[in-house]
Order: C-alpha cells, then sequence, then structure tokens
C-alpha cells in the first residue's frame, strides 16, 4: 500500500511539473494571438466597409448566378500593397453604394487558413487581385482579372463601367449607358411613365452621365440620359453651350436648367435626388408636413432645421441617463469608468441651463466620490431625481424631440440626439479648453459610452471600428472637430436607404451645398472634395452653444415644481407602506400564558400598594415631574433594577413613575405627519391591545382583587410610550395598619428577591453559557460517553501497534 501511494505521488508530481512547463509555453501562445489575431479576425474589411466578405460557405451564393456584377478582390492581411490599397478600396465601395443593384463589391483573405484552397481555385498567384464576375456568372467561372488596375478611386470607378458596358447579359437592374438620341427624347413619355427626364450633355470622353446614371438607379420618378455634344439637334434646340450641364425636359418639349454650384456629378446628383416626387425605390413618398400633427403621438413641433435645439439636448441626456443606463441594474469595472468619463465631460462641457448644470455636477460628484469598484443604478437613480432635495437643481422628465423629431414614432430621436449632443460637446471642447488638454477627451468618452451603453449593439460595433482604425489621427481640438463630422457622414453613407432612414429627412453628406455652398469644391479632376478649411468654421457655428435654440423648453420652475410633487409623492408612498406595515405590527397582541398572567396581577397589586404608600408617606423617592406632560427626568427607582439587570420583562416599561398626575391625551392637530402617524396610530393599537389584555385577565382571575384605587384603561400602554402619571378615579381612600404593614412586608420582600435573582444571575452565568441549557444529568452523560470513547481509541492503538510488530518480526525471519 506503501508503495502503490509512493507511486502515485510521484505520477502526481510529474504532472505537477510538466503543468509547469506548459504554463509559460500557453502564455507566449496567448500573447502571440493577442497581439496577431487569427486570420479571419485580422482581415483588412468589416462588414461595417460595405463590402461582401467572402468564405468558403458564402462564395458560391456571390459570385455565382447572381442578378448583379460583382468585383472581387483577393488579398493577404499580411501583403504591403493590400494594407495600402484596402482604403482606397473602402472609398471605393463609399463612392458606388447607389449602384449595387447592378454592381457590388466583394473581398475575401487568402491569408486565412480556411480560404487557402479557395483562392488557390479561383488561381490566385499574387497580392492584391481584382477580378470581375458577369452578372449570372456560372459556378465554374474564375472571373476577369483587371490587369495594371488604378489606385485611386476615379479610375476604379471608370474601369467598372467599361466592364458593364461591354458585359453580356446585361444586369436587370442596371440602366441603359449608352448615349441617346433626339428620336428617343421625343417619344420618351409615351412609353415612360416618370415624373423628370434628366438629359446630362457632355463629351463623348466623360463619364459623368453614366455616373450619374447609376447614382439615381434607386431613385423612382426620375430617369437619367446622357446625350454627347455631337447630337447637334438637342444642342440646338436646348440652347446647350457648355459641356458638361444637366437639363430637365418635360412633355410638350419643355425644359429647364438643372441648377447646381459647380457642374460636377457630385452636385448633379445630390440635385436630382432632391427633385418633387423623387423618392427611393420601395419607400413610401415624403410627407410634407403642414398639419399641426403627424403619425405619432405627440403633436408635430414646427422647427428650424439649420439650427440646434435645447430640447433635443436634453431630452438625449434623460433617455441617456434615465433609460439606456437603467438596463444595467449594476455599473461595475470598465463600464463604471466609461459612466463616470461620460458624466465629467458633460459637466465641463455641455451647455446647459443652470438647474441642469447643477444636476450634472451633483451626479459627477457623487460618482467621484465612490471609490468601491462597483455602483447600483438605484443609487445614482436617487441622485438623477434628486432625491436631496438640493436647491435649483434639475434634470427634466420625458423626451421633448425638436430638431431630431422623425416622421414615424421609430424614426431618428435618440439615435439623432446623441450625434448632436457630441457635435456641441467636441466644439464646445475646441471653444472653451485651454492649451494642453486632451484633444480626445470627448471621442474618448463617447467611444467608451457607445461601447458600454449604447443599445443598438451593431450600431456600438460598427463606431467602435471606426475608432479603432482612425482616431490615433485626432491631435488637436480642431482634428477631433473634424474626425467626428466625417464619421458621422460615412455612417449617413452606410444607412442611406436602409429602414431606419426617415423619408422626411433623407441621409445625406452633410452639409449640404444649399446650407453651406463654401464647404464643396472639387479637384482638378472633377471630383468632389470637401474644404476643410470651410467646413470648420461652418461646424463651430452651427453647434455653437450661443445659437442653441431654447424654444419648446419646459420653464425651470415648472421642472422644479414637477420634481418637488414626484420626491413627495414618493415619500408619501413610502410612508404609507410603513404605517401599513406598523399598524399590521402593533396590532397583533402577544398572548401571555396564566402564569405570566396572574405574576402580573400579583405584581400589579404590590405596585397599587406600593404606590399608595408613597403618597401616603409625602411620595418619598419620586422624582418631581412636569404637571402639563407628565414626563420625568429620570427612570424610577423601582424600575432601575429591572433595567440594569436586562429581565426582558414586557411590564418594565408599563410602570408609571408618578401618581396623582392625569395623563394627558395625544394631540390629533400636530403639523409633524410622521410623529402624528407614529403617534396617533401607535396609542389607538395600543389601546386596543391593552383592552384585549385586560378582558383575558378578567375572565381568567381567580380571586377577586382588593378594593383599590382604580385607573383609565389605556394607562400601561400610554406608559410605555413615554406619557407617566395618572389621576386615580377614586381619590379619597383609606387604609388600616394591618393592610400598611402588609405592604410594607411585600416591599421588603420584593427588595430581597431583586438582590438575591442579581447575585444568583452573577453565578448562574457562566453555568449557562456552558450548559447551553442542558441539565446536570445530561452533561454527566456527555462526560461518560466521552471517557468511554477515548479509552476505546486507546485500545485500538495498542491492537494495532502489536499487530504491526509481529508481521514485521515474521518478515525478517530468514
Amino acid at each position: 500500500m506503501a508503495r502503490r501511494l509512493g507511486r502515485a505521488t510521484s505520477r502526481f508530481t510529474e504532472e505537477t511539473q510538466t503543468c509547469h512547463k506548459r504554463i509559460p509555453a500557453f502564455a507566449v501562445w496567448l500573447c502571440f494571438c493577442l497581439v496577431f489575431p487569427p486570420a479571419a479576425e485580422a482581415g483588412l474589411y468589416s462588414p461595417s466597409d460595405q463590402i461582401i466578405l467572402l468564405n468558403p460557405e458564402n462564395v458560391e451564393s456571390v459570385l455565382a448566378n447572381s442578378t448583379a456584377a460583382i468585383v472581387a478582390e483577393f488579398y493577404a492581411s499580411w501583403c504591403g500593397h493590400c494594407v495600402a490599397f484596402s482604403p482606397v478600396y473602402k472609398s471605393l465601395a463609399r463612392d458606388i453604394k447607389e449602384w449595387k443593384p447592378a454592381v457590388d463589391l466583394a473581398a475575401i483573405d487568402c491569408a486565412a487558413q480556411q480560404n487557402i484552397k479557395l483562392c488557390s481555385a479561383y488561381s490566385i498567384t499574387g497580392y492584391p487581385t481584382l477580378k470581375f464576375f458577369h452578372a449570372y456568372s456560372k459556378a465554374d467561372s474564375k472571373g476577369e482579372a483587371y490587369k495594371a488596375f488604378p489606385r485611386d478611386v476615379q479610375g476604379l470607378r471608370h474601369r467598372i463601367i467599361d466592364k458593364l458596358e461591354n458585359q453580356e447579359p446585361w444586369p436587370p437592374a442596371c440602366p441603359p449607358l449608352e448615349p441617346t438620341s433626339q428620336a428617343e427624347i421625343d417619344s420618351f413619355f409615351e412609353t415612360n411613365n416618370v415624373q423628370h427626364l434628366a438629359l446630362i450633355f457632355e463629351k463623348a470622353s466623360s463619364y459623368i452621365g453614366r455616373e450619374v446614371t447609376l447614382d439615381l438607379l434607386q431613385f423612382e420618378n426620375v430617369t437619367v440620359r446622357r446625350v454627347l455634344s455631337t447630337e447637334q439637334d438637342l444642342v440646338t434646340k436646348l440652347g446647350v453651350t457648355e459641356f458638361p450641364s444637366c437639363y430637365l425636359y418635360y412633355p410638350k418639349g419643355n425644359f429647364t436648367r438643372l441648377k447646381v454650384n459647380i457642374e460636377a456629378r457630385h452636385f448633379y446628383s445630390y440635385a436630382l435626388q432632391r427633385l418633387p416626387g423623387v423618392v427611393r425605390s420601395g419607400r413610401p413618398p415624403l410627407v410634407h408636413i403642414d398639419h399641426p400633427t403627424n403619425s405619432t403621438e405627440e403633436p408635430w413641433r414646427p422647427f428650424n432645421r439649420s439650427r440646434v435645439y435645447m430640447a433635443d439636448l436634453e431630452s438625449t441626456l434623460h433617455y441617456s441617463l434615465r433609460v439606456e443606463l437603467a438596463a444595467h441594474s449594476v455599473i461595475r469595472g470598465n463600464a463604471l469608468v466609461s459612466l463616470k468619463k461620460y458624466i465629467s465631460v458633460l459637466t465641463k462641457y455641455f451647455p446647459g441651463r443652470p438647474v441642469v448644470m447643477n444636476l450634472l455636477r451633483s451626479v459627477d460628484s457623487w460618482l467621484q466620490n465612490q471609490s468601491g469598484g462597483e455602483i447600483t443604478y438605484e443609487a445614482l437613480r436617487k441622485i438623477l431625481d434628486n432625491s436631496a432635495q438640493s436647491p435649483d437643481t434639475a434634470l427634466p422628465e420625458g423626451v421633448r424631440w425638436v430638431g431630431c423629431q422623425g416622421s414615424q414614432p421609430h424614426l431618428r430621436r435618440f439615435p439623432c440626439g446623441m450625434w448632436t449632443l457630441f457635435h456641441v460637446l467636441t466644439v464646445q471642447a475646441k471653444s472653451t479648453s485651454p492649451r494642453g488638454t486632451d484633444p480626445k477627451e470627448v471621442l474618448s468618452a463617447m467611444r467608451n459610452y457607445v461601447r458600454s451603453f449604447f443599445g443598438c449593439r451593431p450600431c456600438a460595433e460598427h463606431f467602435e471600428n471606426m475608432a479603432r482604425e482612425s482616431m490615433v489621427e485626432v491631435d488637436s481640438t480642431s482634428s477631433a472637430v473634424l474626425w467626428l463630422w466625417s464619421r458621422h457622414n460615412r455612417v449617413n453613407n452606410r444607412i442611406a436607404g436602409a429602414l431606419s432612414e426617415d423619408p422626411n429627412f433623407p441621409k445625406i453628406q452633410w452639409p449640404s451645398p444649399e446650407m453651406c455652398s463654401a464647404c464643396h469644391t472639387v479637384r482638378d479632376n472633377r471630383e468632389h472634395k470637401w474644404n476643410k478649411e470651410q467646413v470648420l468654421p461652418f461646424l463651430m457655428s452651427y453647434f455653437s452653444s450661443s445659437r442653441i435654440l431654447t424654444d419648446y423648453l419646459e420653464d425651470e420652475s415648472q421642472v422644479l415644481a414637477k420634481q418637488r410633487e414626484a420626491i413627495a409623492a414618493q415619500k408619501h408612498g413610502e410612508r404609507r407602506a410603513r404605517e401599513a406595515l406598523d399598524s399590521v405590527t402593533h396590532l397583533l397582541p402577544s398572548q401571555p400564558t396564566v402564569q405570566e398572567e396572574e405574576e402580573e396581577e400579583e405584581d400589579e397589586g404590590t405596585q397599587d400598594e406600593t404606590m399608595a404608600d408613597e403618597e401616603e408617606e409625602g411620595g418619598e423617592g419620586a422624582p418631581a415631574a412636569d404637571e402639563m406632560g407628565g414626563k420625568t427626568s429620570e427612570p424610577t427607582p423601582w424600575a432601575k433594577p429591572e433595567m440594569e439587570l436586562g429581565r426582558g420583562r414586557q411590564r418594565a416599561h408599563n410602570r408609571p413613575s408618578i401618581v396623582g398626575m392625569r395623563m394627558r391625551e395625544p394631540q390629533e392637530d400636530i403639523v409633524d405627519l410622521d410623529s402624528f402617524v407614529n403617534q396617533h396610530y401607535k396609542a389607538k393599537a395600543l389601546r386596543l391591545a391593552a383592552s384585549s389584555r385586560v378582558k383575558q385577565r378578567t375572565l381568567q382571575r381567580k380571586v377577586e382583587q382588593e378594593p383599590g384605587p382604580v385607573f383609565g384603561l389605556g394607562m400601561e400602554m400610554d406608559a410605555g410610550l413615554g406619557m407617566v402619571g395618572l389621576q386615580p378615579v377614586e381619590a379619597d381612600f383609606d387604609l388600616d395598619v394591618g393592610r400598611q404593614r402588609k405592604r410594607l412586608q411585600k416591599r421588603e420582600l420584593i427588595g430581597q428577591y431583586y438582590v438575591e435573582e442579581a447575585e444568583l444571575s452573577h453565578r448562574g452565568r457562566w453555568m449557562s453559557v456552558l450548559s447551553i441549557g442542558f441539565s446536570k444529568v445530561d452533561i454527566s452523560l456527555c462526560v461518560i460517553l466521552y471517557c468511554l470513547s477515548s479509552m476505546c481509541l486507546v485500545a485500538m492503538y495498542l491492537f494495532f501497534k502489536n499487530r504491526l510488530r509481529l508481521r514485521r518480526a515474521k518478515v525478517s525471519l530468514p
């Protein structure tokens, strides 16, 4: 047995040593995985880039038999040229987003282990490789490779158009891209039911007409046709002198020139998409809100689209702090750090009203004083509701959307408010923060809040991807303002046309040319370019605190009044619950045993005789009391021994200390509600309990009590509440000498009883601790059993010791 145990111990030691050797290797492997994540996670693109991510499971469904043409990039995540090309490919995806029904972009990481065979099947030998797959390509098609493809968005866009024009079969969603003629225009409205026909006049080498045609692919009630400068009939009829230029052609030969700031693709597309009656395919037409109500439950509030409203900012704070945070019952760890930074940034830069700023400062101070690693939302909610009733401190309850209201209850609102809030904070940080301030302070707070608390988790993931990708480039407060603006436009581009887009407020690249014409310009190649030197002043002006409108705001006095009413209602509810609990507790009288009742009756008789003696002897030993209140400054002498000994008898606090004073009835007109409830209802409950106990004693009494002073019914219970002193009903009564001696003897016996009880309790304290309620017989049995068990153990020890000695002796024999 010993040898077996020895082998087991040895094997366990070897396994332990092996585990210790494996721990460093595992730590190195874990660090390697963190620094170099798996290829599937280390790809250059994500779903938020509007690029289809190919893998062995979906490659066939995407590339084969598709109704749209597909441009696919085959790359390796470790390839430096692929990394450099990825921003261009992402920009291309955003640029041709409206072309999706006709052409879409895809990408596959050939460095991923699961994609190696797939890339080999498509004959990929170098990275990056672009391939064009025609619509309805066969399953075994390997695509057409772009040779020496350009590394800029415009060049790639033109190569895609060339492939579209030369492919067969034609994608069903793709509009015609060839030039039109005079004859087709004359009969156009006879065969087409559209509201607007846009003619783009350009030279043969220009791509603007075809690009705008594809830009309007997802819109109804408008058609774009390309007209070459060599089409003399139309050029002469419309009087075209500039190329490119755009004209709107209507039935009966009516036409007008489209007014744009710059004759370029971006300006044409934007202006045509905003024509009356032009909507996205499959979306309801625009609702012209000229009436006082909309489809939401709230009345429509007319507003200026070029201004920011404080009502939106306060509504955003309410929803953020009282709705989104409420989803987290306990906030701990990184989430708590994010909350502290979020509130700190709001306290520093939010341009709110004094009452709101007082509340934010109160919340920030409370959070900074929390030293623990977690908080409960209930505790935070009390600070938000100003339960301490600090003066001029409140955050309005509820939401009141103005500039962020939508045509439907599920459109815009809180997401719009969040973007507006953080734009305002970045502008305020640039305007008010001193030099040396962290330029990413607001952006980091926004990023952490979205990551920890924003309810739309896919939205939070997309924002985190954008922040991880480029927020490191922010090095000043000006760049922080522009970074947030550019990422907001990127999000607008991604969700344009989605179900979350409000048709009355389409997602555009903001600001529009009408709002800030100087913000838009073009490069030498006629590509659109943002003039950031003009965008920054526009943002600083648009989100400036001095231009925020206070329309539709609830008055501060009304906000404070509602807060007081809410707190009062809450306290009233708590008080009612407490009163109900107290009344139930006090209305349940304890049922004394017959022996306790007889002892209490004897004590009451002794008490009556003793008090009568003291009254006859001049009240010796009774302290003076206030005649109006009937209160004493110290306990009565006979009550002191019982309190010191801690006997725990309920009758100790029921004995009055002074005789001869009539008890004052409880006041019913007390102003303090708490004391009124505690005294009024408690007194009634105690009186009811006392009456029930008196009735029980009357029924169970065996010997009629001797005549004596009769007291009021509520004496004992009221005396327990601190109201001492009663007026006897019969004031004039005489006692004979025998009865007086009897009382004196009883008093002496009571004194001796208290002294003896104190001595016995002192001597029996240790015995009660040791015995814990057991009798002497029980203790004796325990001692005997303990001795027997000890003797048995000794006998067993000697027996096995002898057996072991004999066995060893036998083994040693030759």
